[in-house]
């Protein structure tokens, strides 16, 4: 743990003494809002394609997607003793037990892959379904990420999520009960919502069992409901500017429980998605790096 905030890097190091990689995988999920199950038409902001690596395929099977981050990471000069697998794609436990086990176990199966990350939504798991995920913990690392986007139910059916507060703080509650690594992510920005509201809402995460979170500002994506929604009614988003989103990260971190590993801070999309790009495509790293040095020159302040 740094003195500002626990980072997802020095986690990693402390659970498996060394830096670990993830590894995406689009494993041929789909969505209860999108399928029908819930609702139809998806989240309003989101464009899944957008968001994962290229050489993730639903039409590779999960070991050749395996083997392809490996190879895309040692392409970048990145290579590790040990990955994890990320189920990133959709909802990666809307599907029946069966296909679960077969998949989750595929991807153990590989000599390199250490733990999976599970990313999914609060309405997507039941207790057959926690109970079998966390029985891999005896085998390997195993974290559930959930999508929960926003404290305000307001915020929630503004964006399509078919889903209320309430789902997601059970969610969270019952796979902590079982041991099982429990993330969280949020976007800030969301149609509706002020800075204020977003740092009142911390106190009801700190309630939550959560071992880590993932914060991203809104991208308005191309080909969205939500680009559509940004255009018609510009006034109902609050749109940061760089200093103004590092400020916010800054006030949250003073107000996050601080045993909660932070992830991110922001997101990069690539930019042929995006609607809009208000901070000229800044990378994610010069962010990250604000971030820290920002909140060290706050430390040295306090302590002078």
């Amino acid at each position: 743990m740094s003195d500002h905030y626990y980072t997802y890097k020095q986690f990693l190091i402390d659970r498996f003494g060394e830096p670990v990689l993830k590894l995406p995988i689009d494993a041929g999920f789909s969505c209860p809002n999108r399928d029908g199950t819930v609702c139809i038409g998806g989240c309003t902001y989101c464009l899944n394609n957008a968001f994962v690596p290229r050489y993730c395929s639903s039409e590779k099977d999960i070991l050749q997607q395996i083997n392809d981050g490996i190879e895309f990471h040692r392409q970048r000069g990145r290579e590790s003793q040990g990955y994890l697998a990320y189920f990133q794609a959709f909802s990666n436990t809307h599907a029946p037990l069966a296909q679960l086990q077969k998949l989750y176990e595929t991807a153990l199966s590989h000599p390199k892959i250490k733990g999976l990350i599970i990313g999914t939504r609060p309405d997507c798991v039941d207790e057959e379904k926690l109970n079998y995920i966390a029985s891999l913990k005896q085998q390997a690392f195993i974290s559930i990420e959930y999508g929960i986007e926003s404290c305000y139910d307001r915020t929630l059916r503004r964006i399509n999520r078919g889903h209320d507060f309430a789902t997601a703080q059970r969610a969270v509650a019952q796979t902590a009960s079982r041991g099982i690594h429990t993330g969280a992510h949020f976007i800030i920005g969301l149609p509706g919502e002020t800075p204020e509201d977003w740092l009142n809402g911390i106190p009801l995460i700190n309630q939550m069992p959560l071992n880590s979170i993932k914060f991203h500002q809104l991208q308005i994506i191309k080909g969205t409901a939500m680009e559509q929604e940004f255009q018609e009614h510009p006034e109902d988003f609050y749109r940061f500017s760089m200093d103004e989103y590092i400020d916010l990260m800054v006030e949250t971190v003073k107000r996050l429980r601080k045993d909660i590993v932070i992830e991110r801070f922001a997101s990069e999309v690539p930019p042929k998605y995006l609607s809009t790009s208000p901070w000229k495509l800044q990378r994610y790293d010069i962010i990250l790096q604000k971030i820290r040095k920002k909140i060290e020159n706050g430390k040295r302040k306090t302590e002078n």
